[in-house]
């Protein structure tokens, strides 16, 4: 009897046991059953690109340019083509292999050189004994050889990560057959006899960019870079203004088109792929003069000048006296942002810096305020007023590096055609009848001390002074977007 009673009190132990980790399970839902991912389809994971493998290979640019030289020429000039040769990539995707033990190796490379990553060529950092099509980056033969989009399939179940289908062409009776897709319909003879053409409804879509330009976490699906998705919430999207419309078009397009809301003409777009990564721009133009190619060089640093008007071009700044008991205390600064399709600024938020630099004096010259200068050694001051985000870990903690970052403790970037207000308290000299602001909207890719970790951290293979002459880090550019001077009234 005893016995008996024992088994079923154990049984009974059992159960329960049972019950409440299954109950656990269910209420406590673990990353994976938040994020499930298609393992047969995403067979390159953490990188969500998909390779519809067929004898048809990949075409190196060179190739394309001798039916399309123009637009050839445009593409060398851009972020597209530096995509896996830009050291500041390297340096990072250094970093985060070796941190991650080579975990985001695919997550990262799949953006900058799809065609090295699905054909298994490109599995780590560096350049050395890399073919002509992984070297090439973002290709013209990528964004052509894209077949469909699998952004609904995601784990997160937006675009993400690479979230494209790539299929450079069929299968023939006579040997594989190239087949080069775009946005209008085939005229007769596309392709020369070299490839044939096919039409998508989504090369001139915003939807072709939110693969790459839609990056997430590699395996929280935290999104850390949401260009596509500002975009998509925004004005712009709502009428009809595509990523393409602005950054596929020359700077007096861009600017059209951002202001008045009308698409570019067929024969207005360019390759430039235009945007705000002119220290890049620079230092590629530097590589490109040391190897003698000038032509290049000229084409980069024009690219440079662009990308500089155009971070001019997207914010505007406004000055408001606030007055209390008839006396000026505050001055408030209202930052605009008027061009930019998506939030500004974007992509790598927590590492990309906009800020405020004000200063205000009275009539005989005295400060009386002042905010936002960089210091000596190239840090903005803790009081700053900042448009950026701040990143943190998993552990709640600041974090900087994206493959560490899983949320933003802090998000302070603008909204297309939206604003942001900053207040600056002011203690006005006795006697004083007027004060004179100075507003200045600046920004820089990066904190000093950050820019110099990713180029020091560059892989072997890869030296900055035989490269690109550079013997030291040097300081990061600021640009000054905009500026504004206003005098105020003491009194009201």
């Amino acid at each position: 009897m005893q016995k008996q009673l024992k088994r079923i009190v154990v049984t009974t132990l059992l159960l329960l046991t049972v019950c409440a980790v299954a109950f656990a399970a269910s209420s406590s839902p673990s990353p994976s059953s938040v994020f499930p991912v298609d393992r047969d389809l995403f067979k390159l994971y953490p990188s969500l690109m998909v390779y519809e493998k067929t004898k048809a290979g990949f075409t190196e640019p060179e190739t394309c340019a001798g039916c399309h030289q123009e637009k050839y020429d445009e593409w060398q000039g851009s972020m597209h083509s530096l995509a896996l040769v830009d050291p500041v990539y390297q340096g990072e995707y250094n970093k985060a292999v070796k941190a991650t033990h080579g975990e985001v190796s695919r997550h990262c490379a799949s953006c900058h050189t799809p065609a090295g990553v699905v054909t298994g060529e490109v599995s780590g950092p560096g350049l050395a004994g890399r073919s002509a099509v992984a070297k090439a980056g973002v290709s013209c033969d990528v964004c052509h050889s894209v077949s469909g989009l699998n952004h609904t399939k995601t784990p997160s179940k937006e675009p993400e990560n690479g979230s494209l289908v790539l299929r450079p062409g069929e299968d023939g009776k006579d040997g594989p057959i190239l087949v080069k897709r775009g946005p209008f319909k085939p005229e007769e003879g596309c392709g020369g006899g070299f490839h044939d053409c096919k039409q998508t409804d989504f090369h001139d879509k915003g939807d072709l960019c939110a693969s790459c330009h839609q990056v997430y976490h590699y395996d929280k699906h935290y999104p850390l870079e949401a260009t596509y998705l500002e975009w998509k919430h925004s004005p712009y999207a709502q009428k009809d203004i595509h990523c393409q419309d602005c950054h596929m078009v020359d700077h007096e397009t861009f600017t059209r088109s951002a202001d008045t809301m009308t698409k570019p003409q067929r024969k207005e777009y360019r390759h430039y792929f235009n945007g705000a990564n002119y220290l890049v721009y620079y230092l590629a133009s530097q590589a490109a003069q040391k190897n003698g190619d000038n032509e290049q060089a000229k084409r980069l640093m024009n690219q440079y000048d662009m990308a500089v008007k155009r971070l001019q071009k997207a914010a505007e700044l406004e000055v408001s006296p606030i007055y209390r008991g008839g006396s000026l205390a505050e001055v408030k600064v209202r930052v605009k942002n008027i061009r930019a399709g998506h939030n500004l600024p974007t992509s790598l938020t927590n590492v990309r810096q906009m800020w405020l630099e004000i200063i205000a004096k009275d009539e005989k010259g005295k400060v009386v305020l002042a905010s936002g200068a960089v210091g000596a050694d190239g840090a903005l001051p803790t009081d700053v007023r900042k448009f950026s985000s701040d990143g943190m870990g998993s552990d709640m903690h600041f974090a900087i590096d994206p493959w560490v970052v899983t949320a933003f403790s802090s998000h302070e970037t603008i909204p297309p055609k939206g604003y942001k207000d900053a207040y600056y308290g002011i203690a006005v000299p006795k006697g004083s009848k007027k004060i004179t602001v100075e507003v200045k909207l600046r920004y820089r890719q990066a904190d000093q001390q950050v820019a110099e970790k990713l180029l020091q951290a560059v892989p072997e293979d890869i030296n900055l002074a035989r490269d690109y002459g550079v013997t030291k880090i040097p300081t990061l550019p600021v640009v000054d977007m905009v500026s504004i001077k206003s005098v105020l009234a003491v009194k009201n």
